[in-house]
């Protein structure tokens, strides 16, 4: 069974084409700038060589057109013809609470999910283009929508709900929903296989860190709390989202700098975090050879991004009774010892012990960091997102 995963942006198309039988990917790339000049399709070989194809991509239809017709390409392609592909699934970012699983996409989900627009603006307009692109050109194949924020809808009303009149949660479904689901729910299962342990029984904390992070407190495989909240603002000091922020300092930069509200969401999401801070960047590998130069800013983002991740795995460490393993995961979780070392440094009082030379030669792959002798399994396991949705929607091709 080949199964092709679909993640749609904006102005982005993510794909990649699974064989599902051994679960290997077989072709992936991106479309970028999609109804801007310059738009293109990268693309990987099967030797590992990148490839970029150009053309003029006004919007997602065509865009969805130019990536099947890659696939099926005499030169560049890696299947013959599209009845190859058995189905489609994609990301689907916000599935308010209406969604806990993956579901095979209907004209009523397809309406369900379009009602949550208001929740994510940018994101689930974007996802939509993607399925009717799919429903246009391949109108009989099967699509399954796997939604970012379902893993945790298992969180109790106390953690999401928000300290405001409870008629703006009856009215406008504003609570904490978390994102990064698809991820988080990935490795701490992923972790229990590669570790050998059954997920019950086990207080997992996940650290998905990279440009965007979030935190998700995990307990006997279902999700207690995580940093995210009715956006993916909250929690984390980010590439360029500010993460947690005093309301109150919000309302007093809007009118000191005169700003609306679509000013004020441009200032916290695209302005702020790491790049705010350091005036330097927002991708982590600059920001530390900024710091290995001595830029004080850049040292002192540095410090504030790693210690709002400690912070939340001490928070979670307590909203759980303790801790078993902690993981990290994502671009900057995956592959920079820095951010791992600096996060579980002075830990021991909870048990923590990092083995600073193994976790030194750790970039990308799975192992355990931390030492014989520490309480705490410290974990780095590599994020398949994609495989996820891959496989939820060849289960539910099956059911």
């Amino acid at each position: 069974m080949k199964i092709l995963v679909l993640n749609c942006g904006s102005s982005s198309i993510k794909y990649k084409l699974f064989d599902m039988t051994t679960k290997e990917v077989i072709a992936q790339g991106g479309i970028e700038k999609i109804g801007l000049k310059g738009s293109f399709l990268k693309l990987t070989l099967p030797n590992g060589e990148k490839k970029i194809l150009e053309k003029d991509i006004p919007e997602h239809t065509i865009g969805v057109e130019f990536i099947l017709n890659t696939l099926t390409h005499p030169e560049y392609g890696a299947i013959k013809s599209l009845d190859e592909i058995n189905a489609v699934g994609h990301r689907m970012v916000h599935g308010g609470e209406r969604f806990s699983e993956s579901v095979l996409l209907n004209k009523e989900v397809l309406e369900a999910f379009a009602a949550c627009n208001d929740l994510a603006p940018l994101h689930n307009p974007a996802n939509l283009k993607g399925v009717n692109a799919v429903s246009a050109i391949l109108p009989d194949i099967p699509q399954v929508g796997v939604f970012d924020t379902a893993f945790h809808q298992t969180m109790p009303d106390y953690a999401y709900m928000y300290a405001i009149p409870h008629e703006l949660y009856e009215k406008y479904g504003v609570r904490r929903y978390g994102f990064h689901g698809t991820s988080h729910r990935y490795v701490s299962k992923r972790v229990c296989e590669f570790l050998g342990v059954n997920p019950v029984g086990q207080k997992i904390i996940t650290c998905h860190i990279g440009n965007g992070g979030s935190i998700a407190a995990i307990k006997d495989g279902k999700c207690m709390d995580t940093t995210m909240g009715l956006t993916p603002l909250e929690g984390l000091m980010m590439g360029t989202r500010s993460g947690d922020i005093d309301a109150g300092a919000v309302t007093f930069i809007m009118e000191k700098e005169g700003l609306n509200t679509t000013g004020v969401s441009n200032l916290l999401n695209k302005k702020s975090g790491v790049l705010g801070i350091s005036g330097v960047s927002s991708d982590m590998r600059e920001l530390l050879a900024a710091c290995a130069a001595g830029n004080e800013k850049a040292i002192l983002a540095e410090k504030m991004y790693y210690y709002r991740i400690k912070k939340y795995i001490g928070a979670y460490a307590a909203a759980l009774g303790g801790v078993d393993i902690i993981l990290f995961t994502g671009g900057v979780g995956e592959n920079q010892m820095e951010c791992r070392r600096e996060v579980c440094k002075d830990m021991e009082f909870m048990g923590i012990e990092l083995d600073n030379e193994v976790n030194a030669k750790v970039h990308g792959e799975e192992a355990i960091i931390s030492t014989p002798a520490s309480k705490v399994k410290v974990v780095v396991i590599p994020t398949d997102e994609e495989l996820l949705i891959a496989s939820d929607t060849m289960d539910i091709l099956k059911k």
